[in-house]
């Protein structure tokens, strides 16, 4: 399933869930490995890998320095511009990366943070692309994307309702999926917030998902199950990897453990009438209960409450015609335990 199947039909639960594993910068600068990440995240049945491109120098200053995450895993004895360095790929690999995923079957999306990796970005067609929270009111890359008319999925950590809705308005030319986050790595309990991705559907009636930092996948499958229908998970092949993003990141026994319990949900959700399903249908003649004669009774006479009890199996009339049957007189003869049909009475 392409991204672009999501947009058209917002909140259709008929089209599958699409499912992102976000590799960012995993990979550690190595091309080998990021494609030993889109191998694994193929295996374990994503629609999608993420990448995060971006030119070290036009991202951040020489003096910025890390996110307190970042220095926690990756030490403080460097700058976030050295750290970046690092972890940066360049458009020869990710022209090499795009063309491996389209070997592989599995979609190529990725994260500009400037202008010159945005348009990198669109001359080698990337299937839709992400702004990051840390862009989300970065209006000139906005504009910028607007203007190649591709899905963006737009990630709104830290934002509030008036910053996303002035960030949409600069992208009123792309299809826009509205991404839930929040902004801390791992992200706690106590901030996530869940019940906003509903406020985001009921606010901006747009595509709705979730960009996950927590830890494990309970709180992921819970976003499917509030209506979710695009979730992206860090991915790393080896969460004692070096850098900043491995530890928030799922190894991939877990990622395949979170496609599957996405698509349990799926196929439990249903198309939400109430009624008996066609698997309880043999459980509701075993469980539920039909009035029966109490006692041996003879035709002519007139049933009262000592004549009639509610038993096993509901095959019979239902119990809800109980005082109905109540002084009707009877056709014919009655045994005890007998299940009662409106032939037994006039």
């Amino acid at each position: 399933m392409s991204i672009e199947a999501l947009f058209g039909k917002t909140g259709d639960h008929s089209v599958p869930v699409y499912i992102i594993a976000e590799i960012g910068v995993n990979h550690n600068g190595s091309l080998e490995r990021a494609k030993s990440c889109i191998d694994e995240a193929v295996n374990c049945g994503a629609n999608a890998v993420k990448f995060q491109t971006f030119k070290s120098e036009k991202l951040v200053t020489k003096q910025a320095q890390k996110a307190d995450y970042q220095t926690e895993n990756t030490g403080s004895s460097e700058t976030q511009l050295e750290m970046l360095k690092k972890l940066e790929l360049s458009f020869e690999d990710f022209t090499y990366l795009k063309q491996y995923c389209k070997q592989k079957g599995i979609d190529f999306l990725s994260t500009p943070f400037d202008e010159e990796s945005a348009a990198f970005l669109d001359s080698i067609d990337v299937h839709a692309f992400k702004i990051g929270s840390g862009d989300m009111n970065n209006i000139p890359l906005l504009r910028q994307l607007n203007r190649y008319k591709r899905p963006v999925l737009l990630s709104t950590g830290m934002a509030d309702l008036e910053e996303i809705q002035e960030s949409l308005v600069e992208l009123d030319q792309c299809d826009v999926a509205i991404l839930h986050c929040t902004s801390d790595y791992p992200a706690p309990l106590h901030d996530v917030n869940l019940a906003a991705i509903q406020t985001l559907k009921r606010t901006f009636n747009r595509v709705t998902g979730y960009s996950d930092h927590t830890e494990g996948v309970e709180i992921t499958l819970a976003a499917v199950a509030m209506g979710a229908r695009i979730i992206e998970k860090h991915f790393t092949v080896d969460r004692n990897l070096p850098g900043p993003d491995h530890q928030a990141s799922l190894e991939p026994a877990e990622l395949r453990q979170l496609i599957a319990g996405v698509r349990h949900i799926e196929l439990a959700w249903g198309d939400g009438q109430k009624r008996c399903m066609p698997s309880e249908e043999n459980t509701r003649k075993v469980a539920r209960k039909s009035v029966v004669a109490a006692r041996d009774k003879k035709a002519g006479e007139v049933l009262a409450e000592e004549d009639l009890s509610v038993k096993r199996p509901g095959t019979g009339l239902a119990p809800k015609y109980y005082f109905e049957l109540l002084g009707r007189e009877l056709t014919k003869d009655i045994r005890e335990e007998q299940l009662l049909s409106w032939d037994d009475v006039r």
